[in-house]
């Protein structure tokens, strides 16, 4: 049985590596590349059944290299791989024609199998884009009644971190501050915004685009 062919774009040499780790049991690795030009000559010469691709890259995006395959005639399917869940980011590689978007923090041995999925025709994505991908199908706009002045400062930066898929402890760290003041921040932001879980606040606040442009690793 032929073994699926996949390309790796990422200016990091540690995340295609890491991604070639958790893949190459299932998947063969045809090409590997770091940069707009370099991924889109190896891609047209490989010609892989998918390609896992960076949203930014140093000479350009992930979105340009998806649109330039498709004009020169390549029929891969693109799964975007990237630290950042800005709005922005993921329309621009949903217009662009990617099949999924995950986030680098997702990165780990479900990788094959979100692969294969795809393959298959579903569309894995990350928990912190799913809400707002749905919008952009859809055609709706970031809401502007999102509840964002019933928070006060910090528990706005709060919702950001955990947006973006901090856990409590990254958060604290994060804003020099005990997992317990997180807690009871969180506890705060439930109340005020009728939510229920971490997961349907961050699908509240990426839909309603309270998380800026910025990009973040945890």
């Amino acid at each position: 049985m032929t073994r699926p062919r996949v390309v790796l774009v990422d200016d990091h040499d540690i995340v295609r590596a890491g991604a070639a780790t958790y893949l190459e049991t299932e998947f063969d690795i045809v090409g590997e590349a770091a940069d707009v030009s370099e991924a889109i000559d190896v891609i047209l010469d490989s010609e892989p059944d998918v390609v896992l691709i960076d949203v930014h890259l140093p000479s350009g995006s992930g979105a340009e290299v998806v649109k330039a395959v498709g004009k020169r005639g390549g029929s891969c399917r693109f799964l975007a791989l990237s630290v950042s869940a800005a709005r922005r980011d993921v329309v621009e590689m949903l217009d662009a024609g990617v099949s999924g978007y995950l986030l680098k923090s997702t990165l780990g041995e479900e990788l094959p199998t979100l692969l294969n999925d795809m393959l298959d025709g579903e569309r894995p994505v990350s928990p912190q884009v799913a809400g707002f991908m749905l919008d952009i199908d859809e055609g709706i706009e970031p809401s502007q009644d999102d509840g964002l002045a019933r928070l006060t400062k910090r528990e706005r930066e709060v919702v950001e971190l955990i947006a973006r898929g901090y856990t409590y402890k990254a958060a604290s760290e994060a804003l020099f501050v005990s997992p317990k003041t997180i807690e009871a921040h969180m506890h705060n932001i439930f109340e005020k915004l009728g939510v229920a879980s971490r997961h349907e606040l961050s699908v509240r606040a990426l839909r309603a685009g309270w998380v800026d442009d910025g990009e973040d690793e945890i």
